[in-house]
């Protein structure tokens, strides 16, 4: 019966697992490439387990589309410095980020450069908007200097 119990505690935790490493893949964007644009902040979203940044860009013909940006949860915004009050609904912003393959209006949103001329709120100042690096990857930790 022992065995049992255990062998069953054990499957539940490997599919537990699966399912989580199995939600963060990136493979819905072309991460091999940078996209940047600027527009308004529309809509601003901390959820768990990613964000999401909604902005009004316009094209050559001045037409505006929406387009849905998705960065990391609000607890890797906060670790890396990001508040909520840094953008807001109708604030201009910069963005780098790898578009979705199927060519939808959709990025997974790598940085980000508030530009609404507020330098408490980091107006002008590059952050990233996915924890690690851009993109969902991280950062090699630096290598330390011969001696």
């Amino acid at each position: 019966m022992f065995v049992r119990s255990l062998s069953i505690a054990a499957l539940c935790a490997v599919l537990l697992v699966s399912q989580a490493q199995a939600h963060h893949s990136h493979g819905n964007y072309d991460t091999t490439k940078w996209t940047t644009m600027e527009g308004k902040v529309t809509e601003l979203h901390l959820l768990v387990p990613h964000s999401w940044l909604y902005m009004e860009v316009k094209d050559a013909k001045a037409e505006s589309t929406v387009w849905a940006l998705e960065a990391t949860g609000p607890g890797g915004l906060q670790r890396v410095g990001i508040k909520r009050e840094d953008v807001k609904p109708g604030a201009p912003i910069k963005v780098r980020c790898h578009l979705l393959r199927d060519g939808s209006n959709g990025c997974l949103l790598g940085y980000v450069t508030p530009m609404h001329g507020d330098p408490a709120r980091g107006h002008g100042v590059e952050k990233d908007w996915d924890g690690g690096g851009g993109a969902g990857f991280p950062v090699p930790p630096a290598t330390p200097a011969p001696r």
